[in-house]
């Protein structure tokens, strides 16, 4: 087993371990904001915790209508000419907490009176020294360039200060649901992703992933996984975008994985379905609704667990995508831990 598998593997616990060691950072944290009460909010990251604060854009835009702005670090780093970030929350999404741009983000916004956040998995690194509240991920040691536990880990924990920022204590049941829910997607994965499913991508150059709303984050966050372990193109549109333009290049027997989890974005994503279907594509569906199956993905389906809102899905419906990554590297004869020119600590400046 790889060691990236290992890692796929060990989500539902270290995500455990997070619902029960992270809770009073999360709370502190938590009531600082109420206390500050942010005009806006500024996240500064980068690879795969850049698609975590995509998914903070949905989950504190509609869970505490607070609008989120992803941070350019460069306009410091580079231009010299930092954003005034007075009354924002920023927060910094780091797994190791190393990359100078996003630590110099952080150190700005303190400059200027903004209250600031680390979500980081080394709670002595830079970014955690720079920030004023500290949630320490618990996702435990992640060697594996590509990124699984620590991602999920960071959802996890924006879901968990999302909850307590608003106070709702109706979020409990099913945030401690998650590790079990993520564990039965892996079950369900495990077999879904069978060698005919995968059979149309491994091969591919160029593929496209598709989501919406709280999945938007999930579509980047496959797509990168696709790039990083295989080499190959794959890339990320929210499913009204597809009709701007991109459903042009998709033809028979061209790729696509698609993320359609049930709420409002769900018949907005069958339409999009519809339309790559209809255009011959080789689909692959990750969704909570078995009705996709049949209606769209006879050849490739994968059943995330039931139950899970929403707002939380993007924790499961990446799951799938990790597995999917790892058997496209090794069915390419590549090694899914050690992507060529990539390393586990990138620095930018």
């Amino acid at each position: 087993m790889t060691r990236l598998e290992q890692e796929i593997r060990e989500q539902p616990v270290s995500l455990e371990r997070l619902l029960r060691g992270g809770r009073a950072a999360v709370e502190e944290a938590a009531a600082a904001v109420r206390a500050f009460q942010p005009r806006f909010v500024v996240t500064a990251a980068r690879g795969s915790s850049d698609n975590a604060a995509r998914y903070a854009k949905y989950l504190f835009g509609m869970r505490n209508r607070l609008v989120v702005s992803l941070g350019a670090p460069s306009l410091i780093t580079l231009y010299g000419a930092p954003p005034s970030l007075a009354g924002a929350l920023v927060v910094g999404i780091s797994q190791s907490g190393e990359s100078p741009d996003i630590v110099a983000l952080l150190e700005e916004g303190r400059r200027q009176g903004a209250l600031t956040l680390a979500l980081c998995n080394q709670t002595d690194s830079p970014l955690a020294r720079a920030a004023a509240h500290v949630i320490d991920l618990h996702a435990g040691p992640e060697e594996s360039v590509a990124a699984s536990k620590s991602y999920t880990a960071e959802l996890l924990a924006l879901a968990m200060l999302s909850a307590a920022i608003e106070g709702d204590r109706t979020a409990a049941a099913p945030l401690d649901a998650i590790p079990d829910a993520v564990d039965r997607t892996l079950a369900s994965a495990s077999a879904g992703l069978t060698d005919a499913v995968l059979a149309p991508f491994v091969l591919a150059d160029r593929l496209v992933v598709l989501g919406r709303g709280f999945n938007f984050a999930t579509a980047f966050e496959l797509a990168l996984k696709i790039k990083e372990t295989t080499g190959a193109t794959a890339e990320p549109y929210a499913t009204p975008d597809l009709f701007h333009g991109p459903l042009a290049m998709i033809d028979a027997g061209f790729p696509a994985l698609v993320i359609a989890h049930r709420g409002p974005a769900f018949e907005d994503t069958r339409r999009a379905l519809q339309a790559i279907a209809t255009r011959g594509a080789e689909i692959l569906t990750i969704s909570d609704d078995p009705s996709l199956r049949t209606d769209f993905a006879a050849g490739g389906h994968v059943l995330t667990a039931a139950g899970v809102p929403e707002w939380l899905s993007p924790i499961t419906a990446i799951v799938p995508g990790q597995l999917a990554a790892l058997r496209l590297a090794l069915a390419r004869g590549l090694d899914p831990d050690r992507p060529v020119g990539l390393a586990k600590v990138t620095r930018t400046h």
